[in-house]
């Protein structure tokens, strides 16, 4: 598949979607959502993410690499991470707010920037130069778009 049928395919399958929650699988982000026909939607990170409400950043994926106050030196494989603390509050956020998203930009480099109702925003931002999967938008048992395109 070329990089711009990718691109609509991936604007195509989120916009319109409401952002669920956010968390993590080992070390990569995951943002879930539900389409507007309530099916289960979801963004997999493994490249620099963030998530923000207006100018203020709410979540970034270097917050894994921070144990939270009281937590053990295993926090990372403990779950116990600022990331997981800020992941579930946000979670709980998304949940009451249903931010919907309005609109899907792609650059050629493969940032990717969801923009919310509500002033909620997650960016993505590929940070390697090897061609491995930095981040991939899907539909459960469907359709799959990524970057780099054509990888996925």
């Amino acid at each position: 598949m070329d990089a711009d049928r990718e691109s609509l395919g991936v604007r195509r399958l989120l916009t319109g979607a409401v952002l669920r929650s956010v968390g993590r699988a080992v070390d990569m982000g995951v943002v879930e959502l539900t389409g507007e026909q309530g099916e289960d939607l979801a963004l997999h990170i493994q490249c620099a993410f963030r998530v923000l409400r207006e100018d203020k950043v709410l979540l970034g994926s270097r917050d894994m690499t921070y144990v939270r106050n009281g937590a053990e030196a295993d926090a990372f494989d403990n779950f116990t991470t600022a990331y997981d603390d800020r992941a579930a509050l946000l979670s709980r956020v998304l949940g009451g707010a249903r931010p919907k998203i309005e609109n899907v930009l792609q650059s050629p480099t493969g940032a990717l920037t969801l923009e919310a109702t509500g002033g909620f925003r997650v960016e993505v931002f590929p940070d390697r130069s090897a061609r491995e999967e930095s981040w991939r938008a899907f539909r459960r048992d469907g359709e799959h778009y990524g970057f780099p395109p054509g990888l996925v």
